[in-house]
């Protein structure tokens, strides 16, 4: 069984970010952002990130590339519009899931994003969605420090997009699927200002 966590770094200070890290016994720091900078929280920039979390004897690796929420791959998207599933479909994207599989043998790993909540984040609608399985046990690290299943997030992104997931004609699956489609729509990068 693998234990997954996830975590974005919002607004909150380093102290208060390595704080929620040792609460849950992370040992590893997947960085999963496109571009590993923040112009509002430069503390979370990549190389200054890095440098700290070693202090802290806490390992970061940049995952960006393969499993980042954007691409430079054109049929990637469609009318200016990232598609996570094409994102997904990509070799690079199935390599990195790998990766990070592996990682998860000999570490306590949180895939990093900005993000405060994993339901506005790629870092669940897409990465988490395809790690989905019962070998992988995903718990969202929240703001205020609770955790989070993923089953449980599922579950809150369907109250919040109005599905009963008592649907009489579709499954339990089909509808959470319907849910991480309609979500990703809706917060996916948009190459077209305000789209």
């Amino acid at each position: 069984m693998f234990e997954l966590f996830t975590i974005g770094h919002s607004t909150h200070s380093l102290e208060r970010f390595f704080d929620l890290l040792k609460t849950r016994d992370i040992t590893a720091i997947c960085d999963v952002r496109s571009s590993p900078y923040s112009r509002f929280t430069p503390q979370f920039n990549r190389e200054a990130l890095k440098g700290d979390l070693a202090k802290q004897r806490t390992s970061y690796i940049y995952l960006g590339a393969e499993l980042g929420p954007r691409s430079d791959d054109p049929a990637c998207y469609e009318k200016g519009k990232v598609q996570y599933k094409r994102l997904a479909d990509r070799e690079i994207f199935q390599q990195g899931l790998a990766r990070l599989r592996k990682g998860m043998t000999a570490h306590r790993i949180a895939l990093l994003c900005a993000e405060k909540d994993p339901l506005t984040c790629h870092r669940m609608l897409l990465i988490c969605r395809y790690l989905r399985a019962d070998d992988v046990v995903i718990s969202h690290i929240l703001e205020d420090g609770a955790l989070e299943d993923n089953r449980d997030t599922e579950m809150r992104l369907m109250r919040l997009l109005k599905i009963d997931s008592d649907d009489l004609f579709c499954s339990k699956e089909e509808l959470i699927e319907l849910a991480y489609n309609l979500q990703s729509e809706k917060v996916a990068y948009s190459l077209i200002e305000g789209a």
